[in-house]
């Protein structure tokens, strides 16, 4: 798929504490007019083509005991290629996400490593939104906090990899590392910068056609992604975020601008 690994723009890393919700939608625009091809050469899309998405987030955690933390996303997205007297458009529920995720060690309260595995149910029929095919995932993440002179700063580095079902389903591995940094001592701004990518292989021998995003099954993108947060009080925080994708193979070389919102009711 063209976009994206769609992740969050605070530290995932960190455990949920027992008996504690956190709730985060957020909304995602993301635009193209280039393309890299499978060598990974970069061109304007044909016919004046250009290419737009928008989709909407609801992500959840519910931290179930010390150990074990409860992970949902559902997304909606709206895919929209329009070119030189042609127009495809595409919108829909795609991938329910559900997921536990298990505190494999915590050093000093600082370093905490984790492990999180993820079942992938379509809610769709239309391949414009995706593989249609069920799936699963296993993440590692590791993250960390301290102080960096005055300040505090927090770190998270995770890598997935997650098969999708069928003979021709594909196997991505997805990798996501930030590093953030508390603008005050009260933590009410952040400044966080993150790096990321994504790799798709599949026995299909696909390539990438703008106008079909959901089937694409071999292709691969790195970006980076700047964020500010605020924090209006202790339960509500607002993140705004812009990434660009400085390489890719199969895919659009596109931006995206994402808001979101981190809701912590208990």
């Amino acid at each position: 798929m063209l976009v994206l690994s769609q992740k969050m723009s605070f530290a995932s890393g960190f455990p949920i504490k027992p008996h504690s919700w956190m709730i985060s939608p957020s909304i995602n625009y993301f635009f193209a007019t280039k393309s890299w091809d499978s060598l990974r050469v970069k061109s304007p899309f044909s016919s004046n083509g250009r290419y737009n998405s928008v989709s909407v987030y609801i992500y959840s955690e519910y931290g179930i005991s010390k150990r074990f933390a409860f992970i949902a996303q559902l997304p909606y997205v709206m895919n929209n290629y329009q070119a030189d007297n042609y127009s495809k458009k595409s919108a829909g529920l795609t991938d329910f996400e559900t997921g536990i995720r298990y505190s494999l060690a915590s050093i000093k309260n600082k370093y905490f490593f984790t492990l999180q595995g993820t079942l992938i149910t379509p809610l769709y029929s239309d391949l414009n939104l995706g593989y249609r095919a069920e799936g699963g995932e296993l993440k590692l993440a590791f993250a960390c906090s301290g102080a960096l002179g005055k300040l505090s700063y927090f770190l998270s580095i995770e890598d997935g990899v997650r098969q999708y079902a069928g003979t021709d389903g594909p196997t991505q591995n997805r990798y996501y590392g930030s590093f953030g940094l508390n603008l005050d001592k009260a933590s009410k701004n952040q400044a966080i910068i993150a790096l990321s990518g994504f790799n798709s292989t599949s026995n299909l021998n696909s390539s990438y056609n703008p106008s079909l995003v959901g089937g694409n099954k071999n292709f691969s993108f790195n970006q980076v992604t700047l964020s500010y947060g605020h924090a209006f009080t202790k339960r509500v925080t607002a993140y705004v975020a812009g990434s660009t994708f400085y390489s890719g193979r199969n895919t659009g070389a596109g931006s995206t601008m994402t808001a979101s919102l981190v809701i912590k009711p208990f």
